[in-house]
């Protein structure tokens, strides 16, 4: 039996908040008590719009489940699962200003609703605030990790905007910019976790790899979701990729196997930037004839497993079950 075969729990993240309530709770409270400044009102303004905006919190349940499975009993957990989904909302206010958005989560961009120097100066001080968390753990490693992680994110952002508009953009850099924008911080969130609880280093291992394929085949997933899922599973607009000329996996593998025609239309829309009305509807048949919506869906598969066996390394816990189903949860949203 495949993944895509498999009864998958329907959102096996609501399983993991409810395991994790108690500590999601704390990890609430110290969100809100950071997020907060004295001298400049609209910091925390600004921050609530995002963080209070009914978003999944995966990446900080991550560790929180990486530090239960490997048999933490201390506190610092919290500190990093709270570091983690403040370097995730730092990325997101960056992010909408970089892509011109106007929605998120189903609401207005801070960008919209503020401006982009808003939204640029609270992102950094998102940032700020993650590394003063990561630092109080007293953990050098952990800082390591996550330090590398920000650095990571920043590089496969600036090397989506260099591979944008450009049709040369193949799989091998399609994956270093996913592995950057968002595998980073997903192998991360699960690595700390597991390190914080002095676990044994192939377990370690096997969280950041986890991570790693889930974060891909999450960011596999999205992209995919951008033309033929809809506004309501992605909380932004259908298309948004298209008309921001981002080259994603479906698109280089029906470029791939594009006839001349159909290579002159990809030029002209995502090349030139020449979109005109029903481009957005003739790309996706192209990328449904072509077989280049199917084949970038296999990919993510390939990646929930790959996530799914890294798991099989760790102690036996109920949450271990979780972490698996969430893998296949992750590109179920695409059958």
């Amino acid at each position: 039996m495949n993944a895509m075969d498999k009864k998958v729990p329907l959102r096996p993240q609501d399983d993991l908040a409810d395991a994790l309530a108690g500590d999601m709770a704390a990890v609430n409270v110290l969100i809100r008590e950071r997020m907060a400044s004295k001298h400049a009102p609209r910091i925390p303004e600004v921050t609530a719009h995002l963080v209070e905006a009914g978003g999944k919190r995966l990446r900080p349940m991550l560790t929180l489940a990486a530090a239960r499975i490997c048999g933490y009993t201390g506190d610092h957990h919290i500190k990093l699962a709270a570091t983690v989904e403040f370097i995730h909302t730092a990325t997101l206010l960056h992010d909408d200003v970089v892509d011109e958005s106007s929605q998120r989560r189903g609401r207005p961009t801070a960008n919209l609703l503020w401006d982009n120097k808003s939204s640029v100066l609270v992102g950094d001080y998102l940032f700020s605030r993650s590394f003063q968390l990561m630092v109080e753990t007293g953990t050098l490693r952990v800082l390591d990790i996550l330090a590398n992680a920000s650095a990571t994110i920043a590089e496969g952002e600036v090397l989506q905007l260099t591979a944008a508009q450009d049709l040369k953009t193949d799989e091998a850099i399609y994956l270093q910019v996913v592995r950057g924008k968002t595998a980073a911080l997903f192998a991360a969130a699960c690595e700390v976790g597991a390190v914080i609880a002095g676990a044994p280093e192939d377990q370690v291992r096997a969280f950041y790899n986890y991570g790693d394929a889930l974060g891909i085949a999450f960011q596999i997933a999205d992209d995919l979701l951008d033309y033929s899922g809809t506004s309501a599973q992605i909380g932004k607009n259908i298309g948004d990729d298209f008309r921001e000329r981002k080259v994603t996996l479906p698109m280089i593998k029906a470029v791939a196997k594009a006839t001349p025609e159909q290579r002159a239309f990809w030029t002209r829309v995502i090349e030139k930037g020449d979109q005109r009305d029903g481009d957005l509807d003739h790309a996706m048949m192209l990328l449904t004839e072509t077989g280049g919506l199917q084949a970038a869906r296999d990919e993510a598969f390939v990646w929930a497993e790959k996530a799914r066996q890294a798991l099989t390394v760790l102690p036996d816990h109920p949450l271990r079950q979780t972490l698996s189903d969430l893998a296949d949860y992750v590109v179920s949203r695409i059958n």
